[in-house]
């Protein structure tokens, strides 16, 4: 095996085509890569060292200067954007088609190729590739041709069972059974929809691979033609290959295929979709004998934020080994702030951005990575108020999730029967065999008597329109909703939306789905919780529900920007791979957070976690801002977790802490203000008296009652004040929404 892994000196291996134009804005590193002799190549791209360019150069080196053809090349990406750049790239660089060229996905590939023997491959000619919506609704009919329980399967669930044995090349026959009724009646779904898709010519996407695989594998003469026909196979992002991927490049890569892979070990973040960073740990061994080439030299960030990100990833074990280095300056050190909450914390962020983007600077230079989604409330919240435009990248806005409108509606259904839209979504939400013929009926009475949904439903119940277990279904939704109702009576709003969630079982039925999915569902509906928890109408007199109702609306028709819209990008750490921002946000920085509790005690979810750090960190290029609440509601609970680990990982000579600083106060004589007995008339100076309050001054605040004012932190409107109330003990309130008034 050979290393190439000093950037900075020359090799002499190559010496006689250095000077080809095609090497010319190349660093030493990439031209190894790109000039390397035809053999089997590891491509070790740390983040940001222009991967993409040197495997765009290295399709082109191949065709000039060792006459390979462009059909002899297949070049493997993951997604379609990716695999368009390529093509395009390609085209620029080699001054040809690429569209006759094997560029593309697996998924692409493989289907191109079954499309081409479909025969082989035991297909119909115009087989058909099933989308998720349409294996949804074929796995569906299975389960109630089984008579399964849809509540114990649900659909999504014994889909992603499917999915997931199929990325790991295993067939429905050869699953073990386990004597666990749960998963023994999962194989036989799998099973039977295996059967149905096989009679009606149907693929999925992961039978896409598993059957290009298959049928290489079991038809010896198609598969020594593709040897022959490959010499180079060129993969990119090499370090998220699943099973049935990795499987299907070794049977592809016969003794005359040259395979070079590319990628990084340190930034495998997609375990939980089946990604296996041992892949690409396992390919100098698997494809031996290989030539190794590490592309270290960083083109997007500052020397700080690279020695932070280096720093992070050292404490993984079983790296491939590197570090990241730049020739730009050591840059800004990175800000660590500490807040008070999670309000805090999204209000410094949207300040920090404001006064970032008040300089005439761009807002999309500007991106907010959290771990959680249900982080994105707070953050939401604070650029609305701000009224500072952003777009949400590959996901929706808080309000606009399917749990969180499914929730809703029930809590809308508890203060308004005749909400019909609210009555349609939920009615069977989850599933409670309240089919298509049922609510036809109540649609009709409803038209036929002039009467909400609701009411129809109450009509058709009472004057036996409807029998048998439409009827009964019908009637125990009827009977769900009054009781929420009065389980709910009384309660605080926070109070009330945990029992609409209990009631509905709505944390049950999107916690069923399994994987990062229904994690993510399940931390949303209890993010709801606390956003019931923290709401204040802005009447008193309104009610809390009402006005809660009524502002999530609002929220959710504030219309988020547009794609191509100046807005500030936010997204979660691992929508963010790929991308570069000159301003990075990485907020909620709390052990049990990020890293997230559900990996902290497994020690291969908590390598992953710091990878993902890695990937966040390496996100920015100019400025980096890490933020951590030292108590956050969150999921309906108050926590108050340590900050993370990854923080402590970052040597304290890039980073600088941003602390608020208590204002100096002194003794002066009274001036009218009421002091609480025994408290010193003291008022304060500087920014402190901005907010129209005094140490020691009594106030009153219309929940927590009356108290007395024992510290300011802070400038300004952002002024945390600490009062230590009658009833309540000591709060600490940000001075611009708490309206203390003075007694």
């Amino acid at each position: 095996m050979l290393s190439i892994n000093d950037p900075f000196q020359a090799t002499t291996q190559y010496t006689n085509a250095m000077n080809h134009p095609l090497l010319d804005e190349l660093n030493q590193a990439q031209s190894d890569a790109v000039s390397a002799p035809e053999t089997n190549l590891l491509v070790l791209a740390g983040a940001g060292s222009g991967k993409t360019r040197v495997l765009v150069h290295r399709v082109a080196w191949l065709m000039q200067m060792h006459d390979i053809s462009p059909f002899s090349i297949m070049a493997v990406t993951f997604t379609n954007k990716a695999a368009r750049e390529m093509q395009g790239r390609l085209e620029t660089l080699t001054q040809r088609s690429a569209r006759s060229m094997w560029v593309g996905t697996f998924h692409g590939l493989c289907h191109r190729f079954l499309r081409t023997h479909w025969a082989e491959a035991n297909l119909a000619q115009h087989f058909q590739v099933l989308d998720s919506d349409d294996q949804n609704k074929i796995v569906k009919r299975i389960i109630a041709e089984l008579n399964l329980d849809d509540k114990k399967f649900p659909v999504r669930q014994a889909v992603g069972f499917i999915n997931n044995q199929k990325d790991e090349g295993v067939r429905a026959a050869h699953v073990q059974a386990r004597g666990d009724y749960y998963h023994d009646r999962l194989v036989d779904i799998y099973a039977l929809y295996e059967e149905q898709c096989e009679a009606k010519d149907l693929v999925d996407f992961g039978e896409l691979l598993l059957r290009a695989h298959e049928t290489l594998r079991d038809n010896t003469e198609l598969l020594v033609h593709y040897r022959q026909r490959f010499r180079h196979i060129l993969v990119d992002e090499f370090q998220d290959t699943n099973a049935v991927q990795y499987a299907w490049l070794r049977l592809l890569a016969g003794e005359e295929t040259h395979v070079m892979a590319v990628g990084d070990d340190d930034q495998s973040i997609y375990r939980w979709r089946g990604a296996k960073v041992e892949n690409i740990r396992a390919f100098e061994n698997d494809f031996a004998p290989v030539v190794t080439v590490r592309l270290t030299r960083n083109y997007r960030s500052t020397a700080n934020i690279l020695n932070a990100a280096n720093a992070v990833i050292a404490n993984n074990l079983g790296r491939m080994g590197k570090e990241l280095w730049t020739e730009d300056n050591e840059g800004e050190p990175l800000k660590l702030y500490a807040a008070f909450n999670e309000q805090d914390e999204a209000r410094f962020i949207a300040d920090t951005a404001q006064s970032y983007i008040s300089e005439g600077n761009s807002r999309s230079d500007v991106a907010v990575l959290y771990r959680s989604n249900a982080q994105s409330r707070a953050l939401e919240e604070a650029f609305l108020r701000a009224q500072i435009p952003y777009r949400i990248y590959g996901g929706q806005r808080f309000y606009e999730r399917a749990e969180i409108k499914n929730a809703l509606c029930y809590l809308r259904l508890t203060l308004n029967r005749q909400d019909d839209v609210a009555f349609e979504r939920v009615v069977n939400v989850p599933p409670r065999g309240i089919g298509e013929k049922t609510l036809d009926t109540i649609r009709m009475v409803a038209r036929d008597e002039g009467k909400s949904l609701w009411s129809a439903a109450e009509f058709a119940l009472n004057n036996g329109v409807l029998a048998g277990r439409g009827r009964t279904q019908l009637s125990g939704f009827i009977d769900l909703i009054n009781r929420m109702d009065q389980d709910t009576a009384g309660l605080a709003l926070g109070e009330q939306a945990r029992q609409v969630l209990a009631d509905s079982q709505l944390i049950d039925y999107h916690g069923a789905e399994k994987g990062e999915k229904a994690q993510t569902r399940v931390e949303n509906l209890k993010e709801l919780v606390s956003a019931c928890a923290d709401f204040e109408p802005e009447d008193p007199e309104d009610d809390p529900l009402g006005s809660f109702l009524a502002q999530a609306s609002l929220d959710a028709g504030d219309r988020q920007a547009d794609e191509f819209d100046d807005a500030i990008q936010m997204m979660t750490l691992h929508s963010a791979k790929g991308l570069e921002f000159p301003v990075v946000f990485l907020a909620g920085a709390e052990e049990g957070l990020f890293p997230h509790k559900m990996s902290m005690d497994d020690p291969d979810g908590l390598e992953e976690e710091r990878r993902l750090a890695y990937v966040g960190i390496t996100r920015a290029m100019k400025r980096l801002y890490i933020s951590y609440a030292e108590s956050r509601r969150m999921y309906g609970t108050e926590s108050y977790n340590a900050r993370s680990r990854f923080i402590k990982e970052i040597p304290d000579e890039v980073m600088q802490e941003i602390r608020m600083t208590a204002k100096i106060s002194r003794p002066v004589s009274s001036s009218g203000s009421r002091v609480a007995p025994g408290a010193a008339p003291w008022k304060t100076i500087g920014e402190a008296a901005d907010i129209g309050l005094s140490l020691g001054q009594r106030v009153e605040h219309r929940m927590f009652g009356e108290g007395v004012v024992m510290k300011f932190e802070g400038t300004g409107p952002q002024t945390k004040v600490t009062v230590n109330f009658e009833s309540q003990g000591q709060k600490t309130l940000i001075a611009a929404y708490a309206n203390l008034k003075g007694l």
